[in-house]
């Protein structure tokens, strides 16, 4: 069923995903002797790779901590994957900082002909619509995502958008990607509140030996929409969609609030434009009902004039 070069490589594998294996173990997965399990322990040796063992008849082999060796094969829905993560990241604009052209090169060099064939395709023909992102330093990036992870405080200073520059020392929640900005979602000990912090804003940042617990469950993307929808624009609208939440559920959260309500769904959103407010509305095709402004129903009657005037503009039958 193997052959001897498969084995080896099946035997780093299993020593690269687990904490410890046993020559038992070992043996049953590769269907051979414990005496067979020795000899490719001793190849991988051989090659430089650092294999650990422990005595004893059911000591484990381990690699080394901190030791990894980078992924010997792709199936193809893993290259596909790996390369549309480049194509996503050269879009946002990061690509740099990141080095993903260079990471790309190294990725094809090591491809088989088929998958490198895949992996260039992919680079050449894919065109993601993401919104460039403001210029964020990947080391910001990289800071909040590790105290998020290890729930550890960050000190920064930042700028607000009045020009202020303050320094604080945050327990960050989240870090989110929306619509070409990235944002930090914490608790801000100088504001002693929940604020939302624009990376790009972000002029120095240290991470801190101190932790912080975390609100359990809590929703960074979900927080910041909801904030953003509540931001002081021209127009507060909010809306009775005579639908169910599940057919809305493929609506950006960027758009507004979408709350279940008895008749229907309650939508709150903010714009500075009603005509937009009004294309958007007849674009769900389902009935609702106008709470507020007055103004977006003078608004709705103006589109559906302008679109019976539409109709009835091209005639050729005379009819």
């Amino acid at each position: 069923m193997y052959s001897p070069t498969t084995r080896l490589l099946t035997v780093l594998e299993i020593l690269q995903s687990t904490s410890g294996v046993s020559g038992p173990e070992l043996a049953k997965k590769l269907e051979v002797d414990v005496r067979s399990v020795r000899r490719y322990i001793t190849m991988l040796r051989d090659m430089g790779i650092p294999v650990e063992s422990e005595t004893g008849r059911f000591g484990n082999y381990y690699l080394r901590s901190g030791f990894r060796l980078p992924p010997l094969m792709f199936t193809n829905g893993e290259i596909l994957a790996v390369m549309l993560g480049l194509v996503a990241v050269r879009q946002l604009g990061m690509s740099r900082i990141i080095m993903i052209e260079s990471a790309t090169t190294k990725i094809e060099r090591v491809l088989p002909d088929e998958l490198r064939e895949q992996a260039c395709a992919l680079q050449r023909s894919l065109t993601l619509n993401i919104p460039i992102s403001e210029a964020s330093p990947d080391e910001i990036i990289s800071i909040m995502s590790i105290a998020t992870y290890q729930h550890r405080q960050v000190w920064l200073t930042y700028q607000a958008s009045n020009r202020d520059t303050t320094a604080r020392v945050i327990d960050p929640y989240g870090v989110v990607y929306h619509n070409g900005f990235w944002y930090g979602v914490g608790y801000c000990h100088l504001r002693a509140d929940l604020r939302i912090f624009r990376l790009e804003r972000v002029a120095k940042i240290k991470l801190l030996e101190t932790s912080f617990i975390a609100p359990p469950n809590f929703d960074a993307l979900d927080y910041l929409l909801t904030k953003i929808s509540m931001l002081p624009d021209v127009w507060l609208v909010q809306v009775l969609l005579k639908t169910s939440l599940q057919k809305v559920q493929h609506i950006s959260r960027a758009v507004g609030v979408f709350e279940d309500v008895d008749g229907g769904v309650l939508l709150t959103m903010r714009a500075e434009s009603l005509a937009w407010v009004a294309r958007f509305l007849v674009g769900l095709e389902c009935p609702i009902t106008v709470i507020k402004p007055f103004e977006l129903r003078e608004e709705l009657r103006q589109l559906a004039h302008t679109i019976l005037m539409m109709a009835e503009e091209y005639n050729p039958q005379g009819k």
